[in-house]
């Protein structure tokens, strides 16, 4: 199955992914080749910005996947998302080498200060990027795994599950937070330098990571996308649809959801590594049970069950909170509550749907209309 018809009938997805297409070209050409002193010039800081929303879409793509064609709300993709940042922060500390606080050439800072004396058998393996990067996929993959083989052949579903989805990453929250884990506790894993070698401050470092979001943000869609036209996601859609009934007639409904729901995670734990070295911090805050549910808000506001309305709605309610937090900072919690109230009660279909709505609103006109309007 190629691209063309993985995309065919999908006019949202194909126009999301030509403007990320450009987006990714014009963005580097006016960061490193148009002067600062240009009104068109687009600052690193920006970029880093635009390369954070992209790894935000590409979560919100991975909830969308699962919630909209599979029928779970899951509120703990933050869990899948923080051990995917996690991997790459362990790399990206490993990296610093004698160049830390303390310059002890193997442990990082947060571990000579704690008087750890040698490294954990865990972060063996996390000087090499492959392996890192490798961690990132498996880790949250094996964890949806083993979660979702225990609670699908449980039968657990509705709400019942979205509450054990939020009570696996809350104890992770809470297990991360604990020093003796190894992980930075409170402070989390920072001051990193450099990735493959490249300084992380750099602006064509910057731009390289900015479209590595891109690519994956472009690949992550397409793979979601093969998915819900595929056999696999027909059957998907019909347990949203009508459990029972799918099972009755003979699939196992257990392993479509176990299937889906790992690979969603595992595209959760690559938004994750991206995340990482764009913001220069990974901590226990990011396994917060309150992200979880502002992922379901920016799938819920862009459009469910469309997979481009997941990134519409993680871009705009995240430049939304950007734009609030500067210019209302006490406020923009209730900006961000009222945009989703409104959203759910004007616009249930979020807004892709409206786009949907316009396009079947024009279609529906008569052509005795379109002719008048049409005249001269």
């Amino acid at each position: 199955m190629g691209v063309a018809s993985v995309m065919r009938g999908d006019r949202g997805g194909q126009a999301m992914l030509a403007v990320l297409l450009v987006v990714a070209v014009v963005v580097p050409i006016l960061n490193l080749m148009v002067p600062e002193s240009s009104p068109w010039h687009v600052s690193t800081y920006t970029v880093t910005l635009l390369g954070k929303y992209l790894t935000y879409a590409l979560l919100a793509v991975a909830v969308d996947l699962v919630w909209g064609y599979l029928g779970i709300l899951s509120l703990g993709h933050a869990a899948f998302f923080g051990l995917g940042g996690y991997a790459m922060g362990m790399y990206l500390m490993r990296q610093i080498g004698d160049r830390g606080v303390y310059g002890h050439p193997v442990l990082p800072d947060f571990m000579v200060f704690l008087n750890w004396s040698e490294l954990p058998w865990f972060w063996q393996g996390f000087d090499l990027f492959w392996f890192a990067a490798l961690m990132a996929i498996l880790v949250p993959g094996t964890l949806a795994f083993i979660f979702g083989y225990l609670a699908f052949r449980s039968r657990v579903t509705g709400v019942y599950l979205s509450i054990m989805t939020q009570a696996l990453t809350y104890a992770l929250m809470l297990a991360f937070f604990r020093n003796e884990m190894g992980f930075g506790g409170n402070n989390g894993l920072t001051d990193f330098k450099d990735i493959l070698g490249f300084d992380l401050k750099s602006d064509a470092t910057r731009i390289g990571l900015f479209l590595a979001s891109a690519g994956a943000l472009a690949l992550g869609y397409l793979a979601c996308r093969w998915i819900v036209t595929s056999r696999l996601g027909r059957v998907a859609v019909a347990i949203r649809d009508a459990e029972a009934r799918t099972r009755f007639i003979g699939y196992r409904v257990d392993r479509v959801k176990l299937a889906i729901f790992t690979f969603s995670a595992m595209l959760a734990g690559v938004a994750g590594a991206l995340y990482v070295p764009q913001v220069g911090i990974i901590n226990p805050g990011e396994f917060s049970p309150l992200n979880s549910i502002e992922l379901v808000i920016w799938v819920a506001i862009g459009g469910r069950a469309t997979l481009y309305g997941a990134v519409i709605g993680a871009i705009l309610v995240n430049y939304g909170k950007t734009y609030f937090t500067g210019a209302f900072p006490e406020a923009w919690l209730f900006a961000l509550g009222a945009l989703f109230v409104i959203v759910t009660l004007f616009l249930p279909k979020g807004i892709a749907g409206l786009v949907g709505m316009i396009r079947t609103w024009r279609r529906s006109r008569s052509p005795a209309e379109s002719a008048a309007e049409a005249a001269p």
